[in-house]
C-alpha cells in the first residue's frame, strides 16, 4: 500500500486532526484517510467497497468467457473421444 509523509503540516492541523482521531476511535493515520476521501469524494464504507470489487469480478468473468477461452466441458468431452 503507498504511503504519504506530510511535511511542515500546522501544529493547529495536526492537533485537529488528533482530536477528531479520537472522537471517532481511530489513530491518526486512519483519520487523515478518511478526511482526504471525504475531501477528495471517495466513499470508503466497506459496503461500498465489497459492491464495487464483487462488481469488478463479475465483469472480469464475463469478460473471460467472451475472450475465446475453450469450453472446459468440450475440452474433457474431447479427451474422451481419442
Amino acid at each position: 500500500m503507498p504511503s504519504l509523509q506530510v511535511r511542515e503540516l500546522p501544529e493547529h492541523i495536526y492537533q485537529t486532526l488528533c482530536h477528531e482521531a479520537e472522537a471517532a476511535h481511530r489513530s491518526i493515520a486512519q483519520q487523515a484517510v478518511a478526511v482526504l476521501a471525504k475531501g477528495l469524494h471517495l466513499d470508503l464504507t466497506p459496503q461500498t467497497r465489497r459492491k464495487a470489487l464483487l462488481s469488478a469480478i463479475r465483469e472480469g468473468a464475463e469478460n473471460s468467457i467472451t475472450c475465446g477461452f475453450p469450453d472446459p466441458a468440450q475440452l474433457v468431452r474431447e479427451d474422451r473421444d481419442r
